[in-house]
């Protein structure tokens, strides 16, 4: 409502819940709403309402039975919220129709009731305001306004302004009737003589959060910025803007994190118009969306800009358009084109501007990483786009979620300034230990006797890549396959493979290339021994050039003569699983290099496979060398046996003896103590818990569980399975 409107309308709440200065901090529901006219220009008053409110829980706590003098029978029979606000405006209506008057503003003594009650609770019984709850004036500012010495307005009390204008406090009984009344007497006091108050520092509640971009140069308040933890993966930015309604939020204030992978981690960075919104925000502690409790903690605006600062002029052209709905796709064709891209969305989800509304995001050589970003011009629009969620697009299905212009800044800017082959992060606050990988690195040179592979199936092994090489196979280096893992080790598309000449390289750049495999054609170009060996270190190679790994790189230790196994319990890296035997098959005598103690990669890693065409495609699998091959197949079975316990005894990081079972969906402050209370019974130790953390050093939702027999880990995964650990669904799987 305008700041000149002449009549104003005390408004009062009460929760089932804690009132006064935690009004709205335990999420419980209107009870109790008052409300009376005061006129401002005839200084009258008109008829005081007093409405009980029917809550969907029905619980009150003792605190709000001793503080309101109210009981469940006093409630059980009331009218739910809507009618209640239903009759507070017709009664509005009909009495300034009565004075005259056309419009009113709302007073309250304290802008909680507003903001974290009324319209928190509004929004989760998808209820319509009315227009008069979108602004209202604080009483406590107005008095500092007229009042200037008498100290800041949110140490402000009732009691306390009426004793600083010579008025006795109201002997009213029933809460809520004697705020009121003691709010019109305090306003009908400023009003006169002799100090002739004017009403007019009205406060707004925003109707809708707008979408917009952040500069990184742009000037950012610490004191107005918070984080929220543990958010559905697919909230969008206005289910964020919906969970703190009625706080204002800046404009394009909501920046979702992605993690290493670019999916969004379940956190959100969020910017408020001022430190007293933040405030209330950080009220919102442990609040639900959903059912799912989200935490609330203070940020700083360097980070911030860190998710949501951008400097491409692509993504602010694309981002120029106001009130857009950003959907992003995910897993488009690399050859799919703007026209197939507008035919799949289909003619009832028209894109704003057609093809110009479309931003495909590439790598820094050009190449389409599979991932657009699309404007619609409303909500409607964005909706219908969302139903083709998992459809086909050619031989791919497509993925769509609702975004925001800070994904966009966030996603460009990440492939923008990644490498062509993924390269996991530098991390010295949290090291990694890794399985020791044995020596087979080349020595650096520029012979171009190495060819490697680009755009491989995900699900490609080193069998797929023999089978791709074809004739070829036989010119391959004995462990002169390496394959390319991305940040969750797994294979990034990418591989190397040593040949055993420069000619026999060309020959299979010119014969492979742009070969299919798997209905996925494959990128074959001759490189060089030391350009290989940069890249699986650390390094990038893309069309600018060979950039070196960014930190030197350390130096490793292998235990000198390796254990020699037959049969033999071996892990994969980084996280170590359940043991696998080695199965008899056709394959030759194989070496295992056990881990050494506090080995840990701070630099630049990305894993490889070291294998010959004829080893296993498993990475802790190296064929030995024909001499050692031998001297095993010459060994008993039983002394092979000891070998392989031997082996696995020497390894620190192997895990206890037992069955192994991975937890899924674990809360990110989860503790060993909280693990061993979810399985309670079953007979656990401290260390049979390993807690998997993130290189940013957070849980990474899952845990390793060591169970002192199979049995027991059986009955755990068939009884635990599902259920339910501090609000969230745990998964259990046995470790292969």
């Amino acid at each position: 409502m305008a700041s000149h409107s002449d009549t104003l309308v005390v408004f009062f709440g009460a929760t089932a819940g804690a009132n006064g200065g935690k009004l709205g901090s335990d999420e419980r529901e209107i009870i109790l709403l008052v409300w009376q006219i005061v006129d401002l220009r005839e200084k009258k008053v008109g008829k005081l309402h007093r409405c009980l409110v029917k809550p969907d829980t029905l619980e009150l706590a003792d605190q709000c039975k001793e503080e309101t003098g109210l009981s469940l029978d006093d409630v059980v029979n009331a009218e739910p919220l809507d009618k209640v606000l239903l009759q507070f405006q017709q009664s509005v209506t009909s009495e300034l129709k009565c004075l005259d008057r056309s419009s009113y503003t709302l007073c309250v003594n304290s802008p909680l009731v507003i903001r974290q009650v009324l319209h928190p609770e509004a929004s989760k019984k998808n209820l319509v305001l009315p227009e008069c709850f979108f602004s209202f004036v604080d009483l406590r500012k107005e008095f500092e306004k007229c009042c200037p010495n008498t100290g800041p307005a949110n140490k402000l009390e009732i009691a306390s302004m009426l004793e600083h204008v010579g008025l006795a406090a109201v002997s009213e009984q029933l809460m809520g009737v004697r705020e009121v009344r003691s709010m019109v007497q305090l306003i009908l006091r400023i009003l006169a003589e002799p100090y002739n108050h004017n009403f007019s520092l009205v406060e707004t509640v925003k109707y809708k959060f707008d979408s917009g971009t952040c500069s990184k140069t742009e000037p950012v308040d610490n004191e107005t910025i918070i984080r929220a933890r543990g958010l559905p993966w697919q909230s969008s930015d206005q289910d964020i803007a919906r969970f703190f309604k009625g706080l204002n939020i800046a404009k394009g204030g909501v920046a979702l994190c992605l993690n290493a992978q670019g999916r969004r981690n379940g956190e959100a960075l969020v910017r408020f118009v001022n430190s007293e919104h933040r405030d209330l925000a950080l009220e919102r502690h442990k609040h639900h969306m959903g059912s799912r409790y989200i935490e609330v903690y203070k940020a700083t605006g360097e980070e911030f800009l860190k998710i949501a600062g951008g400097t491409s002029n692509e993504v602010t052209q694309f981002l120029s358009k106001e009130n857009q709905v950003i959907i992003r796709m995910r897993g488009l064709p690399f050859t799919a084109t703007p026209q197939e891209v507008l035919d799949f969305l289909g003619p009832e989800s028209p894109v704003t501007d057609g093809a110009e509304g479309l931003l495909f995001v590439k790598y820094p050589d050009g190449r389409p990483t599979g991932d657009a970003f699309v404007l619609f011009s409303c909500d409607e629009y964005a909706q219908n786009a969302m139903k083709k969620h998992r459809q086909i697009l050619g031989k791919r299905y497509i993925e769509l979620f609702r975004s925001t212009a800070a994904e966009v800044q966030q996603v460009l800017t990440r492939y923008l300034s990644t490498p062509l082959i993924s390269t996991l992060p530098a991390s010295p606050i949290v090291p990694v230990p890794v399985l020791a990988t044995p020596p087979f690195l080349p020595t650096a040179s520029s012979s171009r006797d190495c060819v490697r592979l680009r755009g491989l199936p995900y699900t490609a092994g080193i069998e797929d890549i023999l089978e791709f090489m074809g004739e070829h196979t036989a010119d391959i280096k004995p462990h002169g396959v390496h394959m390319v893992l991305n940040q969750q080790g797994r294979p990034s598309g990418d591989a190397f493979i040593q040949m055993k000449s420069p000619d026999k390289a060309f020959m299979v750049s010119q014969k492979c290339h742009k070969k299919t495999m798997k209905d996925r054609y494959v990128e074959v170009f001759q490189c060089s021994t030391e350009e290989m060996s940069i890249v699986l270190m650390g390094g990038t190679l893309n069309r600018s050039g060979l950039s070196p790994p960014p930190c030197k790189l350390p130096s490793y230790a292998f235990p000198t003569p390796p254990t020699i196994l037959s049969e033999a319990a071996l892990y994969q890296p980084p996280l170590l699983a359940a043991p696998r035997p080695h199965q008899a098959t056709h394959s030759p005598a194989l070496a295992y290099y056990p881990p050494q103690p506090h080995l840990y990669m701070n630099m630049n890693y990305t894993a490889y496979y070291p294998s010959p065409p004829v080893s296993p495609s498993t990475v802790s699998y190296f064929a030995a060398p024909p001499s050692v091959a031998a001297a095993v197949a010459a060994q008993p079975h039983h002394a092979a046996a000891a070998a392989a316990a031997a082996a696995a005894a020497s390894s620190p990081v192997l895990p206890q003896p037992g069955a192994l079972v991975r937890m899924q969906g674990l809360p990110y402050n989860t503790g060993v103590k909280d693990i061993l209370s979810f399985f309670q019974g079953y007979q656990l130790q401290p260390d049979a818990v390993l807690i998997l953390y993130n290189f940013s050093g957070q849980c990474s939702g899952e845990a390793l569980v060591t169970f002192p027999s199979e049995e027991a880990a059986c009955r755990a995964v068939a009884e635990r399975s599902s259920h339910v650990f501090y609000g969230q669904q745990i998964h259990l799987a046995f470790c292969n």
